[in-house]
Formats: structure tokens, sequence, C-alpha cells
């Protein structure tokens, strides 16, 4: 006889979560809904393995106490949605399961009931699975059954919880700013969305909710909190999505040190869920200075490996294409590798090739092995300038040292990425240190393809005070107010202190050639408000999908967002985006042409 469906009441709310059973529930008579993990038929006795979000708990239906019971037993299958009326008792004698939270019991079940059939999915939810990540997207339905899925999110919750309880505790009020908005590009492309009623108007979603929060500081709301969605149209990398989240803060009458101190004591308040100690301040280092030690204004301080300034060393050296950089104002940048004297050649083409692909036009390099120095510039260069080289790197023979002569900035993020890959390759990274750093003092604007300035964050960020008199004259020497937290090499927030006078803000819009009917235009309302006492004010946004990744040990950041899109900003699961009917084009006014 085939076993129908049961239709869900009150009599089978559950008392208790599967994985919340312990010993000290024995003898307890308890109903338990969720999912089928695993069913064993060991003929006299039928086992199953119940799940729910809380774990997983072992049931036993015995045929000789209960034959009904037996019979629906003997009809599930895996990922079944059932429910369990039954009894705890110890698991007998050899038999508790020491790597399961719920091991020492079972559940007696007198009642079972099948609420839900389930086809067999195409992988099935279990950590160690090897289904691809395109299927496990596809069938994201059943990838959030994993446990780790599950604790993924459920951790995020948490985090989420105390953050906002933090900043509540801290006087912060959270306040939703709107999704729709008019177009304001802060760096990106905006995702559009047309206007049914003004046809050929469009609003944009937010790249952030930066004009925004600006205007509650200038309402009096001097402590702004909001975990905001955000949405940019821009090519993806692994660990970027169209849509993120942020929690955004900003606070009026303030300096820096007054938002590190918040974003400081938040950041230990999340590393306390997790048991491990974060003790502020954080370090604090210009971005010049991270840029020339590491080579990145986001360095991984878990490891050295710093670059080398070899430029004046070699200004007049024999090697015509150092001297030549040294003497145009470019820089020559050098890694001292210990034990490089072994790289092989494979290597070392594995090393130029990362640095070109950053935008280095070769690698030069030298080891200082048993021969002495070898290597292509080691001729040019002689053992008196070689010996010199590695002396500033502070290198022992084995050692090698490679290098980059190009313009300041591709030279240092050339070997920057150099740094990086070296250090995976030779295991030297601290994978247990939490390294926090804060690094300050960007420049306020850097050139853009065609040579003119444009903003290094956005435009509503303060110049330094001491550099106004250059926004005219050289605005590429302007240094800005901004700041970004860095935690092993990742950026996971930034912000700045922003300019509050309009006149200020205006001539910064001139620098980047935006005129005054421009400015109006798109900033109208921003220039309005600063108009009318604007208090001095700044903030930050901390990337709350990378947080939550790194607190829960992953990579990616698709692994604590419920339904992320791919690296092309699709949804395997729903597949967005999708066409839309020609009435719904039409109605908005909207005529394609894909040519």
């Amino acid at each position: 006889m085939a076993v129908k469906n049961t239709v869900y009441d009150k009599g089978w709310a559950r008392t208790h979560r599967c994985g919340e059973l312990r010993a000290e529930h024995a003898g307890q008579e308890v109903v338990l809904n969720g999912w089928v993990h695993r069913r064993r038929d060991l003929g006299g006795l039928i086992f199953i393995d119940l799940r729910d979000r809380a774990g997983v708990v072992q049931v036993v239906c015995d045929p000789s106490a209960d034959p009904d019971v037996a019979e629906v037993a003997k009809a599930l299958r895996g990922e079944y949605v059932v429910g369990v009326c039954g009894t705890v008792q110890p698991r007998g004698e050899g038999n508790v399961n020491a790597e399961m939270a719920t091991g020492e019991i079972e559940v007696a079940a007198s009642s079972l009931a099948l609420f839900n059939v389930a086809e067999t999915p195409p992988f099935e939810p279990r950590d160690d699975t090897n289904a691809s990540e395109e299927l496990r997207l596809e069938y994201r339905f059943i990838d959030l059954r994993r446990a780790k899925m599950q604790a993924n999110l459920m951790l995020r919750h948490v985090a989420t919880l105390a953050a906002r309880n933090f900043l509540n505790e801290e006087g912060f009020v959270e306040i939703e700013t709107p999704v729709l908005t008019r177009s304001t590009p802060e760096g990106a492309r905006d995702f559009l969305v047309p206007s049914r009623i003004s046809k050929g108007s469009f609003y944009a979603l937010p790249q952030s909710p930066q004009l925004f929060k600006q205007i509650l500081m200038v309402s009096g709301f001097d402590r702004y909190v909001q975990l905001a969605r955000c949405f940019r149209d821009e090519d993806l990398r692994a660990n970027r999505q169209p849509e993120f989240t942020q929690i955004d803060i900003e606070m009026a009458f303030v300096e820096p040190d007054d938002i590190f101190d918040v974003v400081e004591r938040l950041m230990a308040g999340l590393y306390k869920i997790l048991g491990e100690a974060v003790e502020p301040p954080f370090a604090v280092m210009p971005y010049r200075e991270a840029m020339d030690r590491f080579g990145s204004d986001r360095p991984d301080l878990r490891f050295g490996l710093e670059l080398v300034d070899l430029t004046e060393r070699v200004r007049d050296c024999g090697f015509r294409i150092f001297s030549e950089t040294a003497k145009s104002g470019g820089a020559v940048k050098g890694i001292a590798v210990p034990g490089g004297a072994n790289l092989s050649r494979k290597q070392i083409d594995e090393a130029e090739a990362i640095a070109k692909t950053h935008g280095a036009k070769g690698l030069a390099w030298v080891k200082w092995g048993e021969a002495g120095f070898t290597g292509p510039a080691a001729k040019f260069l002689g053992d008196e300038t070689c010996e010199a080289l590695f002396a500033d790197g502070a290198c022992e023979p084995g050692a090698a040292m490679l290098m980059v002569a190009d313009r300041w900035r591709t030279a240092c993020e050339a070997l920057g990425a150099l740094r990086l890959h070296l250090a995976r390759q030779m295991e030297i990274v601290d994978e247990g240190a939490l390294k926090f750093l804060w690094v300050v003092d960007f420049p306020l604007f850097e050139e853009d393809d065609e040579g003119r300035p444009t903003p290094m964050h956005h435009p509503f960020t303060s110049p330094n005070p001491e550099d106004l008199d250059l926004l005219e004259s050289d605005p590429l020497a302007v240094r800005s107010r901004a700041y970004d937290l860095v935690l092993n090499g990742e950026e996971i927030a930034g912000g700045s202190i922003r300019i509050h006078d309009r006149e200020v803000q205006q001539r910064v819009f001139k620098a980047l050639g935006i005129g005054p009917e421009e400015a109006e235009a798109k900033f109208g309302f921003l220039l309005k408000a600063l108009s009318y006492g604007a208090p001095p004010h700044g903030g930050i946004a901390l990337g709350w999908d990378r947080i939550t990744a790194m607190l829960a040990g992953e990579e990616a950041i698709r692994s604590v967002i419920a339904f992320p899109k791919t690296t092309s900003a699709t949804c395997l699961m729903t597949n967005a985006p999708a066409e839309v009917d020609e009435q719904q084009l039409g109605e908005l006014g909207i005529k394609l042409d894909l040519d």
C-alpha cells in the first residue's frame, strides 16, 4: 500500500529541533520535524537520520512495536519531509556516536508522518559533496541544506545582530535610505530602472547611500547606521557581486580617530563571537609607505618579503634600463627572496608573467649562489652593485633579488602581486594570524587613461587642509582624508572625512572637470544642503559579505550569501537576468537596439 502525505496540523508542531536533543532529554516524549538525511533498513530495525538546521538525530523504528510506523519508515527516501513523535532514549552500549552532538541518544518513534516526498537530488547535501559550484548554485535550495552553508548563514545572522546591538549602544540610529534614486555615478556603472510614469527618465539603484547619509548629518542625525544593499554594474571578480551588503556608518563632529575607535571595538566584538581576541588600537600606515613596502594599498602583514627601493642605488649603474628609469623619475624596486638561488627557470618565468600581468615591462633578477652573482642582470650590474643590492635587501648568500624598473606605482603593484605569489609558493603565510591595519593619507585624485584627475575614492572626500592650495595648481599632489581598514590583505572597510563646505566641494568638482551647470544638475541637492549648516562629518562602510566570509573562514563571499550571482552576474537558480516581453517594454516606452 502506497504511503500518502500527511496534512500538517498543530498535532505535529515540534517540541525540539533535531540537533538540540541531548542525554538529559532521555525519557521525554518529543515531536520533531525535518528532512530524511539517511535511512538504513537493518531488517529488524529501521534507522532514520533526521535533519533540520540545528543538526541531525537518529530515529529508530521497530516494526515489532508498531507496524504502521515501520510501513511509513520503509517508504522514506533521502530528503523526504517528515514528522516524528517518539521518546528520547539512551543509545545502547557501544552504539554512542561521539562524532554527533546528539550521538548519546536516539528517538524511538511511536508515530511517523510523511509531509512531502522529494525527487532524487542532483547531489547529496553533504559538506564533502564533489558537486560543481555551477550545479550547487543552480540547485541552491539543496546546497543551502548543507551543514556548512547553514552554519555560515547562522553566523552571519549572529554577527549582524551583534553589530546592530553594539551600534545601538553607541548611539547610532538606523535609518533606511532610498533604493530608487537618481544616477550619480561613483566610479562604477549604475543599474538603471526605467520609470513607467515618467517615460524616458530613469531611477538608479544606489552604489552606496553616500549622499543621503551626508544629508542626514546636515539634518541633525549625528550618528547614522544602515545595513545597506548596494548595487554596482561593474565587471565582476571572484569576490565581487553586483548586489552586496555594507554596514554604512556616518558621524558628525568627528576626526578619523573617532571613527577608528568605533570600528575597532566593533571588530573586536565580532571576533569575540568566535572566541578570538582582537586588541585595539590597530596599526596605522600611510598609503605611500604601504605601497613602498608592500606594493599594495591593502598589504598583507602576515609575512615579510617587503619591497626594497633600489632607485638611488642603480641611478648610475651600468644597467641602462635601470639607470634611465631612475633618472627619468621612475622607480626601481626589488624583492629579496631567501633561498631564491634555488628558483627554477620555470618559477622565474612564472614570476615574470605575474609582473607583466600587473603592468611591468619585464622582470630582472640576480641570484647569489655558490658561483657568486648570476642571472641576466648580473653581468650589467657588476659584482659591487649586486653586493650592494643584496645588502639593501638584508640578504645572505642563497637568496635572489627580483626587480622591476618602471613608473613608481607600476613597479610597486607588479612586485606587490609577485610578493603574494611568492608567499603562497613558499608557504610562509601565518594562516592563524589576524593582522588589522588602517591605511591613511591616500591621494585625493589619480590619473585616468587620458591623464585627467579622477577621484581615488569618491568626489565627496575631504582634501587634507594642508593641501587645499594645490587643488587648482597640482591636484594630483593633494592628499585626502580617506582611510581603509585592511585585514590580512583584504580591504574590509573604507571611508573618509567628507567635504562639509560648499565652496570646497565646488573646487573639487572643478578639479574633476565638472563645471557649475553639470554640478548643479547632478549634485544640486547636495550643494543646497551644504549651504544650510552642514556639520563636519565623516563615515565608513564595512563590506559585510567580506567580513562575514572571513569570520566563517571562507575564501569566497558566495559562501555567506544565500542567493549569490556568478562571476558573469547571473543567477543560475532563477536564470536572471532574463528577457521581458514586448508589452512590458512598451509600457516603459523602451525599444531595444541590440545591434
